[in-house]
């Protein structure tokens, strides 16, 4: 009988292969060599492991399983590598092998291993464009820039080949479900993200984080979820998992492009291959888009880049999809722009929109003050939630989750309600030595608050429209939350009696100090 896997023994198996790269390469780049691997690594196995189960079925005959097989999710086709004599025109074949992990294993030692390593991905992507088109376009296992000349090249890749052929890394599905497979994805961006400073963590929002983003926007059966910053896809993947069954449908939209591959690979691995997911512009060049239109959806959700500079400001006042007609955000922090890209593309009278925002956001002036108000008065948002600082590998400062919801909307379920929640959660975290983390506990109480939308003193305050507009629509969570705590009476006659204490207590410690050094010195 075959051995289950742990979750975290593949993850910690998973871990140690990137000690080959660490130390040598830099984390923001190995970790898309380290990822795709373990991409090829599990997708080889279950294509293995389907292919022993038809063998059970159909013996030798080689060619009815290929077939079936073919009819699977993906495809891992034959690599033939030729030769042609420029003199004669004679085509030789060199090689002939399955475009998997396994035959580049059995071929480690090879000098041209980063060549062979690029050939079975294209192979692959050729032969599952539907699903994986353009997903290793970003990724050269040959490259003298990234991994060193040849020979340490070459070492460093038999090295990462072989790391993954242990045991533990046993990917197929009779030892393993796609939910460990794709928790050890996410446990990996995790690390490097926590690992590699501000650049590899711009494709990761901190998991808790991103459930209580999913939460809020309460993704339904039969919901159309959308994310237009979705990095690694983490939170669109949260999202999905709310819903409780497989009846939704994804959409993404990412401008980095390593970034889009690790998110194309990660719904890949989480079985929601059929996700949307866009490599562009969300602010400058959206392609979620229908008959010249932008897309609509009933949840959209994400964590933008934090004030963003040069976002496009010079080309929004001639934006094609009107998205800032509220006005034009600041040229040096794009937060506004992507917010208000959300809530036009949230469905009008019903979407719900969630997002993660730096607290600058909720106060700044000028242009930014002038498109907060708009949206308050439209009677767009629906809460504002502050988190704590240092939740974030990329930075310390202290966020909020703004949620707004169109059904306030004139002529949706909750026009009728004209109030914002505001909830101080800033005080309420796990203190780590790095980083800071949410709680379930926090999670849960949290949620308990917005479901009920009432006071709750020193954490929670529901403001009237007129409250707000009394504080000039600034939203600085501290003039609707009151967390000032009294501090306790001082006594200072104790203090001083204790004071004067002390010191004759030093008084007579310095005098038998005295006496010591004297008897030393005889």
């Amino acid at each position: 009988m075959t051995s289950k896997l742990d979750q975290k023994d593949i993850n910690n198996a998973a871990w140690a292969a990137c000690d080959t790269f660490r130390g040598v390469v830099d984390p923001s780049q190995y970790k898309d060599y380290i990822l795709v691997m373990l991409f090829l690594k599990y997708i080889s196995d279950v294509w293995q492991d389907h292919y022993d189960e038809y063998q059970k079925l159909y013996g030798d005959d080689d060619e009815r399983i290929l077939r079936k097989l073919e009819r699977e999710r993906f495809v891992l086709p034959e690599v033939m590598l030729t030769e042609k004599d420029e003199k004669t025109g004679v085509v030789t074949v060199l090689d002939t092998f399955r475009a998997t992990y396994s035959s580049l294993y059995e071929r480690r030692a090879a000098s041209n291993i980063g060549e062979l390593i690029n050939i079975v991905l294209d192979h692959i992507e050729e032969n599952n464009r539907a699903k994986l088109e353009g997903v290793f376009r970003n990724i050269d296992f040959n490259s003298e820039a990234n991994l060193g000349k040849t020979k340490d090249r070459n070492r460093r890749l038999k090295q990462l080949l072989e790391d993954f052929h242990k045991p533990q890394l046993d990917m197929r599905p009779s030892r393993i479900s796609e939910d460990v497979i794709g928790n050890t994805y996410i446990y990996l961006i995790e690390r490097f993200a926590s690992d590699s400073g501000k650049k590899a963590g711009e494709f990761f929002t901190p998991l808790k984080v991103t459930e209580l983003v999913a939460r809020l926007a309460a993704p339904k059966p039969g919901d159309r979820i959308c994310d237009p910053a979705c990095g690694s896809g983490g939170l669109l993947i949260k999202a999905a998992k709310q819903v409780g069954n497989r009846n939704f449908a994804l959409f993404g939209q990412e401008s980095n492009g390593s970034t889009w591959a690790l998110c194309r690979m990660n719904m890949f691995l989480h079985s929601f291959d059929s996700a949307r997911i866009e490599w562009c512009d969300t602010l400058n060049s959206p392609l979620l888009v229908e008959n010249d239109r932008l897309m609509k959806f009933n949840c959209v959700v994400a964590n933008p880049p934090f004030s963003l500079d040069k976002w496009g400001a010079e080309n929004a006042e001639s934006d094609q999809y009107t998205r800032f007609w509220r006005g034009v955000p600041p040229r040096s922090k794009g937060d506004w722009a992507f917010i208000s890209h959300m809530v036009e593309i949230a469905l009008e009278k019903e979407g719900r929109v969630a997002v993660v925002v730096p607290n600058g956001v909720l106060f700044r002036g000028a242009a930014e003050g002038r498109i907060r108000q708009k949206m308050i008065e439209e009677n767009l948002l629906d809460a504002v939630i502050g988190l704590p600082g240092n939740l974030f590998p990329t930075t310390n400062i202290p966020v909020a989750v703004l949620v707004f919801d169109r059904s306030r909307e004139k002529g949706g379920i909750r026009e009728e309600c004209k109030n914002v929640l505001f909830v101080d959660a800033s005080r309420e975290f796990v203190s780590g030595k790095n980083q800071n983390t949410l709680s379930e506990e926090h999670l849960t109480k949290i949620m308990a608050t917005y479901a009920v939308r009432a006071e709750k003193e020193k954490y929670a305050h529901l403001a009237e429209f007129a409250e707000i507009k009394e504080n000039d629509f600034n939203l600085n969570i501290p003039r609707y939350v009151d967390t000032f705590e009294e501090e306790e009476a001082i006594d200072i006659d104790a203090v001083q009696a204790e004071i004067d204490d002390l010191e004759k207590e030093l008084a007579e410690v310095r005098v038998k100090m005295a006496e010591k050094l004297k008897e030393i010195q005889r």
